[in-house]
């Protein structure tokens, strides 16, 4: 990975292939309710929801996720070392300095958000500064400036809203679907397409939202690394992020934006889960890898 843009264009072309999807997918669904109840105004309902929602989380996602999370505006004052360390790393990066959040909760953790470098912004949970040193600090922000170079903050944002979307207008159609109204006769096949595709769309956004989130930690740990030119400081600090997460999960984290983090808020990475289920990859994986970088070139 030479720079911290490599895989930039490649996360543009998903978010946009996420935004058309979601498109399809909810103007499909509605299409579907819309022949089964012999009632067109739900067809337009769902093409006025997904064009809404398609707008709404590219331009307002991130204000929506800090908002959820309680984050407040962090000041140099307050902030000193967090501030010193985030305008330093910008300069060597060549990226815009991000709005800094704060998130009173017990847990080290820190996620960034934004849908673009020129409106980015990084939230650290107060948790994480009591734990870490400087270098350590510095590798974690390196991270998150990764996921901003490399516009991951905008696609992971955007699965946030448009997945939490998805599961409410799927479990409004299953509802219609279970308690009846006043359907078409001779509909039952399309009932069926319908309470299938309700049932089925939650699971396969949510499976969309976790994958894309375990292959872009990897980038970002590497990219960080390549940042700092020192992967031993990213390396321990999720040492200590895994170690204390474990035992003081977040206060503030919901499962979901949970892959937005830099470590599962919740702790652990789930032993007893498939890897298809996890937020994150293994820790240990993470650490492994970056303990065998060689960035002395």
């Amino acid at each position: 990975m030479a720079t911290l843009y490599t895989h930039q264009a490649d996360n543009i072309t998903k978010t946009w292939a996420l935004l058309a999807g979601f498109l399809v997918f909810i103007i499909g669904l509605g299409f579907v309710f819309s022949q089964v109840y012999g009632n067109p105004g739900i067809l337009y309902i769902a093409i006025v929801i997904s064009l809404l929602m398609n707008v709404g989380s590219y331009w307002w996602s991130d204000k929506i996720v800090l908002k959820m999370v309680h984050a407040r505006p962090a000041s140099r004052e307050e902030t000193p070392d967090l501030w010193n360390s985030v305008e330093n790393l910008c300069i060597t990066a060549g990226l815009p300095m991000p709005k800094l959040y704060i998130v009173d909760d017990p847990s080290p953790n820190a996620f960034a958000t934004g849908r673009n470098k020129d409106n980015a912004a990084i939230a650290v949970h107060t948790g994480l500064l009591s734990i870490l040193n400087k270098s350590e600090l510095e590798g974690v922000l390196a991270h998150e400036l990764a996921h901003i170079g490399n516009r991951d903050t905008l696609v992971s944002t955007v699965v946030v809203v448009l997945a939490g979307t998805i599961a409410i207008v799927s479990d409004m159609f299953l509802r219609m679907s279970i308690h009846g109204g006043n359907r078409k006769e001779g509909g039952g096949l399309m009932i069926v397409v319908a309470i299938a595709a309700s049932i089925l769309a939650p699971i396969a956004a949510s499976m969309i939202r976790l994958a894309v989130s375990r292959k872009r930690e990897f980038l970002a740990d590497a990219s960080g690394a390549l940042l700092t030119r020192y992967p031993e400081g990213l390396a321990a600090a999720l040492e200590k992020i895994h170690s204390a997460g474990s035992a003081r999960p977040s206060t503030t984290a919901s499962n979901a934006y949970a892959h937005l983090y830099i470590s599962n808020p919740f702790g652990g990475t789930g032993k007893f889960v498939s890897k298809m289920f996890m937020t994150h990859p293994p820790a240990e994986e993470r650490i492994a890898i970056l303990r065998g970088m060689d960035v002395s070139k």
